[in-house]
């Protein structure tokens, strides 16, 4: 009997020392729970954490801004260790980010492969992440131009429009364009549309599904070089640190993963949308002709070299290096 008490005490004693060593740990998302990142990014990203890490380490997702709202915000999230983890775009602490944000420049990036590329040449960007640990790093589909009430074929149709833009650089490139650029964080831009409050925006496809943006835009114009912007998920600092080194490995894995999944999960509902959206009675998607094109471009390459040259150090290296197809 002393046996069998002896035995259950020893089970109940190991069960309970790996209740004591497993911890869970917080991912800050923006993004509302229905977002297509939480399916396809976040929570595989959660799972493969916890498998990869037998149980050491648990994901819990807060989504929809719960832990603060407000994309802009997520850097600092981290940093402090409101959270361990958040989703976020380097664009909206640029003065944190401008070698990263070299990646979203028109031209650099393809946005079919440039995906594979950046995260190839993870380690010219290494000292922009001393504050926070890079987990996962992607880019995304390529911006693209909504608009209101006005359709847009030519710079000169940006005239006087207010058009949101999610970082510095998309806003240097409307004003090259002849816009004025509005920096905005997503979840505001559809009230800020339907009110008048801005004209468009610049944004990726899937916003207009998951941000609903096909309500209030009218007209959709894509065929221009564009940004790219690249989001990422970090981790914080002293949370990784003190991780051990197979459990890091582990991080780091379901990050790379997350990084591919990310990506193609943007390039395929960025498609649908657009897709989506052209098909809708009164929407508009306006494909640029070469010519047009041409005359958006033109002043785009303006903005490259201004950014490269602004930015300096191994500014010109790592474009040429994003650019190596």
């Amino acid at each position: 009997m002393f046996a069998k008490l002896s035995i259950a005490a020893l089970a109940l004693g190991a069960t309970l020392a790996t209740a004591a060593s497993a911890e869970q740990i917080k991912f800050a998302s923006f993004m509302p729970a229905g977002h297509p990142y939480v399916g396809s990014t976040f929570q595989p990203l959660a799972d493969q954490i916890a498998e990869g890490t037998d149980g050491d380490l648990t994901v819990k997702l807060y989504n929809g801004g719960e832990l603060g709202a407000g994309p802009v915000e997520q850097y600092s999230r981290v940093v402090d260790g409101v959270t361990e983890l958040a989703v976020s775009l380097p664009g909206y602490t640029a003065s944190q980010f401008p070698l990263t944000l070299l990646a979203e420049l028109p031209g650099v990036l393809d946005e079919q492969s440039g995906n594979a590329v950046l995260n190839a040449n993870l380690d010219l960007l290494a000292s922009e992440y001393r504050r926070a640990h890079l987990v996962a790093l992607w880019s995304s589909a390529e911006n693209i131009l909504f608009t209101a009430d006005k359709p847009v074929h030519s710079p000169g149709d940006l005239a006087g429009l207010k058009i949101r833009v999610p970082s510095r650089n998309t806003g240097l490139l409307v004003e090259a364009w002849g816009g004025s650029a509005v920096s905005m964080p997503v979840s505001e831009i559809y009230n800020a549309m339907q009110t008048g409050v801005i004209d468009g925006a610049m944004i990726d496809g899937t916003g207009i599904n998951a941000f609903k943006l096909g309500e209030v835009a009218n007209y959709v114009t894509i065929g221009m070089n564009t940004t790219i912007s690249p989001f990422f998920i970090l981790m914080n600092r002293d949370t990784y640190g003190d991780l051990s080194d197979a459990d890091k490995a582990a991080v780091d894995a379901a990050g790379a993963q997350a990084a591919v999944n990310g990506h193609a999960m943007q390039l395929d509902v960025a498609a649908k949308g657009i897709a989506g959206f052209k098909a809708t009675e009164g929407k508009t998607v306006i494909q640029l002709t070469d010519d047009e094109a041409a005359a958006f471009d033109a002043l785009s390459a303006d903005v490259v070299d201004t950014v490269v040259k602004d930015t300096g150090g191994d500014a010109a290296k790592i474009v040429a290096a994003l650019q190596s197809k």
